[in-house]
């Protein structure tokens, strides 16, 4: 992960879900953590009130702030904060690129949720948008555990999935964690049963064969190449939770001339059911 890290933040359980790993992760990396409040355009009074950074005095979203320091303080991390007004989705993204941000660490809600951050709203569009990666983290799964020990990345032939690879094999090098390469096989719906595990030998030898090219390209020798079949998102769940991972790692876009599946497509699924925080990153447009 690069550095600084961002934490945008209304309040809400899973953005102090959010904030809370986020000082894990700068406590271990000595980075700094800047904390965004976006207020209400529509509320310009309070909006008023709330534009600062860095202690000035303001009004709800400085009081969050306030807090946000508070906790920081005590885990020794360095906190830059700012209360910023406009939509959300383009104040985070403008922030981001001003601030020369690394890493967007944010809360997002499980299926049944809603709020602010309900992934659907300013978290799926963030990820969506972002070019750094970004780190949803779901307050019902319980505290994340850090360091990382274990990590999940899904991978298929296309540039996307490489660069999750790449960067997640950064991450298991830095935290010295198990880096699990997951090639799932959904390409045959008509001879393979969805939550089958039993997979032809020459689809799996195509998968291995994959998997080892990908892992050729990493700076990361302790990985583990798996090949299983069925529905991707139940799939890279089920992987995750039965190997006790600490972290799924996944492009946001992506084609397979193999297995043909849209990496991109099963993102929001992932972020809403994974037992971990999920890490997304894309790769620039030429």
């Amino acid at each position: 992960m690069d550095h600084p890290i961002l934490v945008p933040t209304d309040g809400s359980e899973p953005a102090t879900a959010a904030l809370d790993h986020a000082l894990d992760v700068a406590a271990g990396t000595d980075s700094t953590v800047h904390v965004l409040h976006v207020a209400d355009a529509g509320d310009s009074d309070s909006a008023r009130r709330d534009e600062r950074s860095d202690g000035a005095a303001g009004g709800p979203g400085a009081e969050l702030l306030e807090r946000a320091r508070a906790t920081a303080a005590e885990r020794g991390v360095t906190v830059a904060d700012h209360v910023r007004r406009g939509d959300p989705k383009a104040v985070i993204l403008e922030y981001i690129d001003d601030n020369d941000i690394g890493t967007v660490i944010m809360g997002a809600h499980g299926r049944h949720g809603i709020g602010e951050y309900l992934f659907g709203t300013t978290t799926e569009a963030v990820v969506a948008s972002s070019e750094v990666p970004v780190l949803t983290v779901r307050a019902d799964n319980g505290k994340p555990a850090y360091p990382y020990e274990r990590i999940v990345v899904p991978t298929d032939d296309s540039d996307y999935a490489r660069a999750a690879a790449e960067l997640a094999a950064t991450i298991a090098a830095r935290n010295d964690a198990t880096l699990h390469l997951l090639y799932v096989a959904d390409e045959f719906p008509e001879t393979i049963d969805p939550r089958s595990t039993e997979l032809p030998a020459e689809v799996k030898e195509t998968a291995l064969e994959l998997l080892g090219d990908v892992a050729s390209g990493l700076d990361h020798d302790d990985v583990v190449p798996v090949v299983k079949a069925g529905s991707v998102p139940h799939v890279i769940c089920s992987h995750a939770e039965e190997n006790d991972a600490d972290l799924i790692v996944m492009g946001t876009h992506g084609w397979s001339a193999v297995d043909r599946f849209l990496l991109g497509s099963f993102t929001e699924r992932v972020i809403r059911t994974a037992p971990v925080p999920v890490l997304t990153t894309t790769v620039e447009e030429e």
